[in-house]
């Protein structure tokens, strides 16, 4: 019997979306935006210290050759062509940090994640030698000297490892962010592999000018990082090299494909999103929550604890647009830690059902500052608290107070970009894994006292990353004109309740958020690292602990 001939839907584009939480790979049609496939792998963290977060360089390449393998399996019995696949994107988990040998294409150490708070003491005596009166590093950068930044990571790896520093003295050692480590394997690795990072991945490491968009010599010398080791910036839409990945039979058949498109996660959204004008927005629901507005060619500085981050650049003759941003570091990581570390939930999907059941957190509030506070505050000595907890508190009440705080903190950075931008935003358009719980977008809805539109296929960052490649000069089966962009099925959660209501629970969140600061602090913690900071109040422990022994029966359910 003869078989069956494979369908032609017109060129696909594939895109790589690598976060924090897991890997997948999607395959979309140019002409439709229409998602045809996709696999996705979730991925471990390491916590080897308190404050510590780390990634295994080698099991995130890997996830994306099972995801890019198992994803044309399913296209194969789904009947299409694997051949229509012109172009691939790469959309990542920005700022954290990966240092690998050229030769060997091995990892030197383990990625430093962006949420990892090991740098705490770096950024302190770092931000002594900033002058009060001219900050050249948030000037150049539009960035506050923080932990999130690969900068600090960066030179801490540089002093602390001696695998990598003798590497940088042999002229072995490579430095990159996700998007370039995985481009430089994707391409070839230590044969001929293209090291490079676009300009959007650039402008979160702290060594990149926002406004020249070349590396920094200043910033390079301030943080002590030897610019030779530094990727080479590309635009967001361009031609960076083919892949070569002929080790995996099936995912062999996109030998040769061009890699053409690259952008960090939430840039990617904002282009998925269709954000091109000035002032478009949007806010996407992932590991943490962020919130970015188009600001077109200008690059506009915020006055209410908002970073200035590139947008994109399409193209390598195409102009750059920027964005305000409001970072959140803690949005789906908050259930990700109900479930792994309380177990207190047996999948990530069960909060809502929990959440559900009761409708209220009965008075409990949930500031989940794991890693300190990020936008609007940039507060590190912050940590996570739960308040307001009664005996009758129960699992429900702490799931549904999790779900909140997300919604909180959105409000707090939607807040700070309607100041900075003089406009209210008169909708929240959303996206990421977490708008599939549709508990959470109705209470985002009521926190805002503004609708939230949701877009019917939620896979924005993947799409924005699948359009750039796609529009790729050299590839050009994407247009991104406006009249040619497929029109998105969205929807809508209106707020269901009173204005009053909603600032009422806003206000009591504040207080909480506030309770959170200041319990770490820079005492050495007991394994004697000056790095590690931890929280010292006597008190706290054992209140903390009475609640743990008391309460235990309740929140197990």
């Amino acid at each position: 019997m003869a078989a069956a001939k494979k369908a032609v839907l017109g060129p696909l584009v594939g895109a790589v979306d690598q976060g924090t939480s897991s890997t997948r790979f999607l395959v979309f049609n140019s002409k439709t935006a229409e998602l045809l496939s996709h696999h996705q792998v979730e991925l471990k963290q390491k916590f080897p210290k308190e404050g510590w977060v780390e990634q295994d360089p080698k099991e995130i390449l890997q996830s994306v050759y099972e995801c890019i393998e198992r994803t044309c399996e399913k296209l194969s019995q789904l009947n299409i062509d694997i051949s229509a696949i012109k172009a691939i994107g790469v959309s990542n988990q920005r700022e954290t940090t990966v240092v690998w040998d050229k030769y060997t294409g091995e990892p030197l150490y383990n990625a430093v994640v962006w949420l990892d708070l090991r740098t705490q003491g770096t950024v302190e005596t770092l931000s002594k030698r900033i002058p009060g009166n001219n900050n050249f590093v948030k000037s150049k950068t539009g960035l506050p000297l923080s932990t999130y930044f690969s900068a600090v990571k960066l030179h801490w790896i540089l002093e602390n490892v001696r695998k990598v520093k003798k590497a940088v003295e042999e002229e072995r050692a490579l430095f990159g962010t996700i998007d370039s480590w995985l481009i430089w394997s994707l391409t070839g690795g230590p044969n001929g592999g293209v090291h490079c990072t676009d300009v959007t991945n650039a402008s979160r490491t702290m060594l990149f000018n926002i406004h020249s968009l070349e590396w920094d010599i200043e910033l390079c010398e301030f943080f002590e990082i030897p610019m030779t080791i530094l990727p080479n910036i590309r635009s967001s839409s361009e031609i960076y090299g083919l892949m070569k990945i002929s080790h995996s039979l099936k995912a062999g058949a996109l030998e040769g494909v061009p890699l053409s498109g690259c952008l960090g996660d939430q840039s990617a959204a904002l282009v998925g999103q269709m954000c091109f004008q000035d002032g478009q927005a949007k806010n996407t629901y992932g590991t943490g929550c962020f919130l970015l507005c188009n600001t077109g060619q200008k690059c506009v500085f915020s006055d209410h604890g908002l970073l200035t981050t590139v947008a994109y650049k399409l193209g390598r003759d195409k102009p750059v647009c920027y964005a305000l941003e409001g970072s959140v570091a803690i949005a789906g990581a908050v259930v990700r830690w109900l479930r792994d570390n309380l177990g207190i939930l047996k999948s990530s999907e069960e909060i809502e059902k929990l959440a559900n059941e009761v409708g209220t957190s009965y008075g409990c509030y949930f500031v989940p500052a794991f890693s300190g506070l990020y936008a609007p505050y940039w507060e590190p000595s912050a940590r996570g608290i739960i308040c307001g907890l009664t005996q009758f508190t129960n699992k429900q009440h702490i799931a549904f107070a999790a779900l909140e705080a997300v919604c909180f903190q959105t409000r707090e950075i939607l807040d700070a970009m309607n100041k900075d931008c003089g406009i209210p935003l008169s909708h929240l358009q959303v996206d990421g894994g977490m708008t599939n719980n549709k508990i959470l977008m109705q209470l985002q809805a009521d926190i805002l006292c503004i609708p939230v539109v949701k877009p019917s296929m939620p896979e924005t960052t993947a799409l924005g990353a699948a359009m750039a490649a796609g529009a790729a000069e050299g590839v050009g089966v994407w247009s991104l004109d406006p009249e040619d962009l497929s029109a998105v099925t969205m929807e809508r959660f209106e707020p269901q309740i009173n204005e009053e209501e909603s600032e009422f629970r806003y206000a009591t969140w504040k207080k909480a958020v506030q309770k959170s600061m200041g319990w770490a602090t820079g005492q050495p913690s007991a394994n004697g690292d000056p790095n590690i900071f931890c929280s010292v109040p006597l008190g706290f422990f054992i209140v903390t602990s009475m609640v743990m022994l008391i309460g235990a029966r309740y929140i197990s359910g």
